[in-house]
């Protein structure tokens, strides 16, 4: 029997320098496998609202349930350990998923205490839109950035949480795909940030958008 096909590349991962200014991060474009973007375009689950949306919330397909099995894996949490120094085994991990993005949303923040490493990775199109993309700043000003990230099909994003790692991105409205997993402290916080989003999920619902079928 063949061993399933690894989705990721962990080999470019490994391969891409750990950048320190202005904080821990590193972006890695095609760290999700070309051959299986299709698979995970159309299994992608299918948020039609904005907002970070816990998985299971909107229906989802084999090949994205394949993505997070392999996410949640020894080998991923080994290199990302290994890059940032950190024994990320120690910690439990969180899932959300966007679809949607408000114009009012990419907000400059440093994200929750409660978070130690946050990976984003991104399921679009080849970006086009100048707002979305994703800044990496100095400072709590949006055009002090390091790095500008567009949010491409298969582009990895990843920073380790601090007082400091502020992040956000000019405005856009529409489709904005990305699949985010953190390493946080304790299984509490997950717990809470599931109720928090699911209750966020329930009352957009109510609020006259089409009904989500499970």
């Amino acid at each position: 029997m063949s061993m399933p096909t690894s989705m990721l590349d962990l080999d470019r991962f490994r391969a891409t320098p750990l950048q320190h200014d202005p904080f821990d991060f590193l972006c890695v474009p095609g760290f999700v496998k070309r051959e299986h973007l299709e698979a995970l375009h159309r299994d992608y689950p299918k948020v039609d609202k904005p907002g970070s949306i816990p998985l299971g919330v909107f229906p989802q397909g084999p090949a994205f349930d394949a993505l997070i099995e392999e996410l949640r894996g020894e080998a991923v949490c080994q290199a990302f350990s290994e890059k940032f120094g950190l024994d990320l085994s120690r910690y439990p991990t969180m899932f959300t998923a966007r679809g949607m993005c408000r114009a009012t949303d990419g907000k400059i923040h440093p994200d929750s205490a409660s978070k130690i490493v946050t990976v984003l990775i991104y399921m679009n199109p080849p970006w086009e839109a100048s707002g979305g993309r994703l800044r990496v700043l100095r400072s709590p000003n949006l055009e002090d950035y390091a790095a500008e990230v567009p949010p491409d099909e298969g582009t990895l994003l990843c920073f380790r949480r601090s007082d400091t790692s502020w992040h956000g991105h000019h405005s856009f409205e529409g489709r904005r795909r990305a699949v985010q997993m953190n390493w946080v402290r304790n299984s509490v916080y997950i717990w809470h940030e599931q109720w928090r989003h699911r209750v966020g999920a329930w009352l957009k619902n109510r609020k006259g958008a089409a009904p989500v079928h499970y």
